[in-house]
């Protein structure tokens, strides 16, 4: 087919955006103080029992005392019930206390489905063992003509804090080759200790075996792990004992001991960082030795290299269960707000939430952590979650999903209007911090680089199990920001967006682009953000939006979306074709981005065209290391970087272009 073809055009000059770093004067943080205790002294407090919580029906708590046949019997109805439950509303979580599961001559084997976190409740990984499997396969979407086995939309769903002894004992042919784990986006595997193969794809089903990326921390293989067809990975802080097994487009590794050398890129398409820039790992639930349930949130480190138990308890801080307000679905939003002006730390119980008023977090160090995919969903437009600016907040296993009244952004991380004297106040404040030890006691925003706000696991969604309306999905406009895993998706398919008629036309696309609004996935407005895991895809205009100095991201995936119905729907008002996937601001002097791809498969029209899958300033401090294009069979993207990098048409699908670096040394 014919492509259409365009003249280069200069990277457009956008006007920056304002930089909405906010303000966090001592006054106003009193101001937000007093009206917290207000609202809290009218809530009465939550009794939460220390050795046996409420946790709600969604979860399950198995001992090493409960019988096999009891939790085999459990965990297979729960996969049937979640296998193919794309887009429910059904949320569980299932936790195993300290101790053994399975033995060699009778393993326990089951899959995890959607919507479902698989955790151990000891305070290491080797407090919990399974001897077994825990895995994913292929979803088979064709029929027996064309059966379609892929793992492209295995989605939301979480394994960690435990060792597993793969044994596949029982289990004939292909199938007892390897524990699979044939996933895609939103799906997190951390403080792993795995003995014996693991395999990131299914190879035993029919066809085409396609999976699409994912995410690995804080985990130890001794075996090689194989990787297959993922199309992108990301593994940071880990250990490969016996090395990892080929890829396709983009595999990144971070901290990693044992990962491959980028030596031979791009023919090996690896990108590998000696060590991790900035980290915290994700806050978990555990059982200490007196029966308590506790939290612990992890430190913030930075060039860090390797799991973070390796010599015992990963260091950080140890919350007791009783410090948190245990929310269920169908909670007032006020009672909540109550509770964290109050000092409560927020644990969600499995389960989607109608937020139709902010929660808001504003104490320095609250944690809000979801348990099995606990989703924020807006109502009227709200905007479900805000975070001040502060130091030492942690969000993390929480999915938050437009609803069908634009909202103007999902989750917004510090103020987002800004008087014109705020940089001058910003500016003072970083002097007192710098020079005054009594400052630093009393201002929390000193300590935001050592101690910085975390999102880890944390998904957006617009579209796919409803309608969804937002402008903007994540909003960073504080400094020293840690984003570590997120998935920003505008839906490509889900229950919505059809034809009034009833028709589908291309699923459901042109109706879609109408139905299911999103501007831009992710704005970041703060200076020193850093993104490990960035996954945005199929927003209206620019998917990602870098007006922060010093930012660094380690590994960006975005897949341009798939419904633009004509090319003056996709063209900037400037007249350049398309947005770019991943831009950087025009006055930003300096940012670092590793490991990225930007994916093109326009299936509503073909002939569309995009000019960059990036664009950033000509600045010596902006640098790009290992990025590319690819085609997908529909659509065109002329160039990868600023008019570098040749065209990828649909007679080049599935081969990626790269660049190297950027600009090149």
């Amino acid at each position: 087919m014919p492509t259409p073809t365009a003249p280069a055009s200069p990277v457009p000059a956008r006007r920056r955006r304002r930089r909405l770093a906010p303000l966090a004067a001592a006054g106003a943080a009193l101001v937000t103080a007093l009206a917290g205790t207000t609202a809290a002294q009218a809530a009465p407090a939550q009794q939460v029992d220390p050795t046996d919580p409420d946790l709600g029906p969604n979860v399950t708590v198995f001992g090493p005392g409960t019988p096999q046949d009891e939790i085999q019997a459990t965990m297979d109805a729960l996969h049937a019930q979640q296998v193919d439950a794309e887009m429910s509303a059904d949320r569980h979580a299932v936790y195993f206390l300290p101790g053994t599961y399975g033995s060699q001559a009778d393993p326990l084997q089951f899959g995890v489905g959607y919507y479902t976190e698989v955790a151990g409740l000891g305070a290491s990984p080797g407090d919990v063992t399974v001897n077994g499997t825990i895995e994913v396969h292929n979803r088979c979407l064709g029929d027996d003509t064309n059966p379609n086995c892929i793992a492209l939309v295995n989605f939301w769903r979480t394994i960690s804090n435990l060792t597993l002894e793969v044994n596949t004992a029982g289990q004939e042919g292909c199938a007892g080759t390897t524990n699979f784990w044939a996933v895609s986006q939103a799906v997190s595997m951390r403080r792993l200790d795995v003995r014996g193969p693991l395999s990131l794809m299914d190879y035993c089903s029919a066809g085409p075996q396609y999976a699409s990326g994912g995410f690995i921390a804080d985990s130890r293989f001794d075996t090689a792990v194989t990787n297959g067809s993922q199309q992108q990975w990301l593994t940071r802080n880990s250990v490969l004992g016996d090395g990892w097994s080929n890829g396709v487009w983009n595999q990144v590794f971070s901290g990693v001991e044992g990962a491959p050398s980028e030596a031979g890129f791009p023919a090996a398409p690896y990108t590998t960082l000696d060590a991790t820039p900035v980290s915290r790992e994700k806050p978990y639930l555990f059982v200490d030795d007196d029966g308590r349930y506790q939290v612990r949130v992890p430190d913030a480190r930075k060039e860090t290299r390797g799991v973070s138990w390796a010599d015992g308890v990963t260091p950080g801080r140890t919350v007791p269960i009783t410090d948190f307000y245990v929310a269920r679905p169908g909670d007032r939003i006020a009672t909540i707000n109550a509770a964290l002006a109050r000092g409560k730390h927020l644990l969600l119980r499995p389960g989607a939430y109608d937020v139709a008023r902010s929660i808001k977090v504003t104490r320095p160090g609250t944690v809000v952590l979801g348990m099995g995919h606990a989703t924020l969903t807006a109502v009227g437009g709200a905007v479900p979650l805000t975070v001040a600016d502060t130091s030492g907040v942690v969000v993390a296993g929480v999915t938050i999903d437009a609803g069908t009244q634009e909202s103007p952004v999902l989750l917004r991380v510090g103020r987002a209007d800004r008087s014109p004297w705020a940089d001058r106040v910003d500016t003072l404040r970083d002097r007192l911090c710098a020079r005054s030890a009594l400052w630093v006691r009393i201002d929390p925003r000193c300590t935001t680089g050592e101690n910085p706000v975390t999102l880890s696991d944390v998904y957006f969604r617009v579209g796919g199990p409803h309608v969804g309306k937002a402008d903007v999905a994540l909003e960073v406009n504080a400094d020293d920001v840690l984003i570590d895993h997120t998935w920003v998706w505008r839906a490509d398919h889900g229950v919505e967006g059809f034809a009034t008629d009833g028709s589908a036309g291309v699923n459901g696309d042109t109706e879609r682009w109408n139905t299911n609004t999103g501007r831009n996935g992710v704005v970041v407005n703060g200076d020193r953000v850093t993104a490990t895991g960035l996954f945005v895809e199929h927003f209206q205009e620019h998917n990602t939006i870098w007006d922060g100095e010093d930012g660094t991201v380690v590994l960006y995936q975005n897949e341009l979306p798939y419904d633009p119905p004509t090319q003056a729907d996709w063209t900037q008002p400037d007249g350049t074709l398309g947005w770019e996937g991943y831009t950087v601001g025009d006055d930003v002097e300096r940012h670092r981005l590793f490991g990225a791809g930007v994916y093109v498969f326009n299936q509503n029209n073909p002939g569309i065209v995009t000019e960059n899958g990036f664009s950033v300033p000509e600045a010596p401090g902006v640098r790009l290391h290992h990025v590319m294009t690819v085609n997908l069979s529909a659509g065109t993207i002329n160039h990868v970087v600023n008019g570098v990098g040749d065209a990828v048409p649909p007679s080049t699908s599935g081969v990626p272009e790269y660049v190297v670096d950027y600009p090149a040394p």
